[in-house]
């Protein structure tokens, strides 16, 4: 038969093992919060660096944010208008001259409407540019304008300038020889006024040093132009027009900021409305 002494001893053992089996519970209770905590804190640094992989780093929220774009395009501006209205109708000059880069014949210079606007679509390589062109600013200029388009005159002809310097941002077209030479075999008088300013938007003539000497180049101003009031302003540029120009200018040309774009354009057909 047991004693109270054997009965102590055991108690005592049974004791000592349940406070052993306590420690080591507590011991691996220990051990799987510490692993715990470690993988917690590894997932959230993995977040961080994902997040700043995503957002750009930075440590704030300013990384995340959106910039203004230095190189954003200017605002349109409105067309110019006569402050003395022309007469209507009007005669124009069209002085023959010079060998024709492609066969062309002059409009009629009598009874020209000097009212209304034309609209033209110039579908090109690069997209649609849409254009309206005045009669009242330029009738003499858009009479010839839409009679080269009605010709086929510039169908499958190249833009053949890119300019981007500030100061003068324009996409040149209308000479079917590629070279800024070319024309239609005959002039235009300059349709210009002192009042006459160029901004993003405006559709004007090209031409020479020489007085009315515009024939059939163009050009498109999708920014800046700080040229003096000696180039007939005839017209705008649409919105999409301006965004396919824009798209254009923003691959460059070669030479840099005054060339041959890198992204040629080729007009497709220029069609007349109506």
């Amino acid at each position: 038969m047991a004693t109270n002494q054997m009965r102590r001893e055991a108690a005592k053992r049974k004791l000592e093992r349940q406070q052993e089996r306590r420690a080591q519970q507590a011991q691996r209770r220990r051990r799987v919060a510490v692993i715990t905590s470690v993988a917690v804190v590894v997932v959230v640094l993995v977040g961080l660096v994902l997040l700043t992989t995503l957002t750009g780093g930075g440590g704030d929220d300013t990384a995340a944010a959106p910039s203004t774009d230095p190189a954003a395009p200017a605002e349109i501006v409105p067309l110019p208008v006569r402050s003395t209205p022309l007469p209507n109708p009007t005669d124009c000059a069209y002085v023959a001259g010079g060998e024709a880069a492609k066969p062309a014949t002059p409009p009629p210079a009598t009874g020209v409407s000097a009212e209304g606007t034309v609209g033209v679509t110039l579908a090109t390589s690069a997209g649609t540019v849409p254009l309206t062109l005045d009669r009242a600013l330029a009738p003499c200029t858009v009479n010839s304008f839409v009679s080269l388009a009605q010709q086929g005159y510039y169908d499958g002809t190249p833009c053949h300038r890119l300019t981007t310097a500030p100061g003068l941002q324009v996409l040149q077209c209308g000479d079917p020889t590629g070279t800024g030479t070319g024309g239609p075999g005959y002039t235009i008088p300059d349709e210009v006024f002192p009042e006459l300013t160029y901004g993003r938007g405006i559709l004007a003539m090209a031409k020479t040093a020489a007085p009315d000497s515009g024939g059939s180049q163009f050009f498109m101003v999708f920014g800046d132009a700080g040229l003096p009031p000696e180039y007939t302003a005839f017209g705008s540029i649409a919105p999409e027009g301006l965004a396919v120009i824009d798209g254009v200018a923003a691959a460059g040309a070669t030479p840099e900021g005054d060339g041959e774009p890198n992204t040629p354009v080729t007009i497709d057909s220029a069609v007349v409305a109506g």
